[in-house]
């Protein structure tokens, strides 16, 4: 029986193991390794903490795009949301830990089958992947355990690098009160709540550290700093506007877009509505418009829009947004623009230089998270696995250096130019190919066809095979 196995445990991994066992007709091994988050959930939907919502609408998170209503009706079955009207249901945000209990119900039904004519086998190993080679049948995979697992194929689905290591990479800070890492368990091993909190970064996760300060009770001030100081804004309700975007928005190039998008965002305004719609409106083409993109107007996109681009793009759910802007009212939260320069032992507290407009200040903290984000250079990350894998040449980073290269059919490629004979990749490693790669509209397409492909690869059958299209579904966020 030949071997599929998939190096990470979270969305991407698991729904790519939860299609193959769908829709495989032949009899297939899929090892789904995990380790450091339980199986299914990953790092987004490990949370425990009720207070995490989903940052995208109840009615766009279904885990398989030919079946966009599966997540409202599996939501139908808990008794919390049963007796709420449609209307209402399509709109709710979610807690992410209830999210996570709906891809370990999806995942179960897969890896133990009621049904016993079930060809695809899916075991999980909680190991940790070391290395990838040649192996007798295709790929040798090297275990934390001292195992080895042999393979057919092999996916790469493990999901966002770590934050960067602050100050730098090569010298990375240690404290008692500082937290590199906003995804273990920190807010276990709190301890003076009447000291000030520093979260380094703006976005989407300072925004889940500052909501669990709150709950848990804390009473210092919190202050969140970034190069930028502009926080996620809030989801709405929005309006018809049907004369955006222009017909293949992809030809247009990034010079011709930004007119484009600052024309209608700039007619947005002037009807009283959110110009955040262009951006919602254009997602369903991001892929293309990016694949499309030269290298030189990729990196201008990253240098000068990216940072605009994200704020509209990756919102939070109005009762966050409202809680965020009362605590900047009341004082309780503070926000900081410029860059961390460094980072010092102060006693029990940690010392934070940050450098600005207006020059150096100082902040101390006795609770200092890294919410900066995943690292943002692919090659510089401290992963053993893609170490491996880049330092034999059997991945090469993207052209951007945002995560790995692959071909139109997800095959990973390696230094040389050449596709891999058992390497996939799909999700955030592909942010440098995509761009729109992150959130679940988005990956659960990418779950299905590499299924597919993977499938055709291992029991190839007359149908030829189709070249990966990116998704051009219906994912608006904003409510009508």
């Amino acid at each position: 029986m030949d071997t599929i196995a998939i190096i990470g445990g979270g969305f991407c991994g698991t729904m790519t193991a939860v299609n193959l066992a769908r829709l495989g007709t032949r009899p297939l091994r899929v090892c789904l390794l995990n380790s450091g988050h339980p199986a299914g959930r990953g790092v987004a939907y490990g949370t425990k903490r009720p207070e995490h919502l989903l940052n995208v609408a109840a009615r766009n998170m279904s885990a398989f795009p030919d079946y966009p209503n599966h997540f409202l009706d599996w939501l139908r079955t808990r008794s919390e949301y049963a007796d709420l009207p449609d209307v209402v249901l399509r709109e709710v945000f979610v807690p992410r830990r209830v999210y996570g209990d709906y891809l370990r119900a999806v995942s179960l039904t897969y890896c133990m089958p009621v049904d016993a004519r079930n060809q695809v086998q899916i075991e999980l190993v909680e190991d940790t992947a070391l290395d990838v080679v040649d192996g007798l049948s295709g790929a040798a995979i090297s275990l934390a355990s001292g195992k080895t697992l042999e393979a057919k194929r092999v996916v790469l689905a493990t999901g966002n690098q770590r934050p960067t290591p602050l100050p730098a990479p090569d010298a990375p800070f240690r404290h008692p009160a500082y937290f590199d890492d906003p995804w273990i368990d920190w807010d276990g091993r709190l301890t003076n709540s009447e000291r000030d909190a520093i979260l380094l970064g703006t976005g989407l996760t300072m925004v889940d550290v500052f909501l669990t300060l709150l709950e848990v009770g804390w009473r210092g001030t919190i202050h969140a700093v970034s190069r930028n100081g502009l926080l996620p804004l809030s989801h709405f309700r929005g309006i018809e506007y049907p004369d955006f975007p222009p017909q293949q928005p992809e030809r247009f190039g990034l010079v011709g877009l930004v007119e484009q998008m600052e024309h209608h965002c700039g007619r947005l305004r002037q009807l009283g509505a959110n110009p955040a719609i262009c951006v919602d409106k254009l997602r369903p083409h991001t892929q293309r418009i990016w694949q499309q993109f030269s290298e030189e107007e990729k990196r201008q996109f990253c240098t000068r829009y990216a940072t605009r681009w994200n704020v509209m793009r990756h919102r939070v759910a109005e009762p966050i947004h409202a809680r965020l802007m009362e605590a900047i009212s009341s004082g309780r939260l503070r926000i900081h623009k410029g860059r961390i320069a460094a980072l010092d032992d102060a006693g029990p507290n940690v010392c934070v230089t940050i450098e600005g407009e207006d020059g150096e200040r100082k902040l101390e903290g006795g609770l200092v998270v890294n919410c900066t984000g995943p690292q943002a250079s692919f090659s510089s990350g401290t992963d053993q696995l893609f170490k491996n894998l880049l330092g034999r040449g059997l991945v090469r980073a993207d052209g951007l250096d945002m995560g790995i290269e692959v071909d139109a059919d997800f095959v990973a490629v390696g230094r040389d130019g050449r596709r891999s004979g058992f390497l996939y990749a799909l999700g955030p490693l592909l942010r440098g190919s995509l761009w729109e790669t992150t959130a679940v509209p988005e990956l659960r397409g990418q779950a299905m066809r590499v299924a597919q492909l993977l499938l055709q690869d291992v029991h190839p059958t007359p149908v030829p095979t189709v070249a990966f299209t990116p998704t051009n579904a219906d994912v608006i966020e904003y409510c009508i």
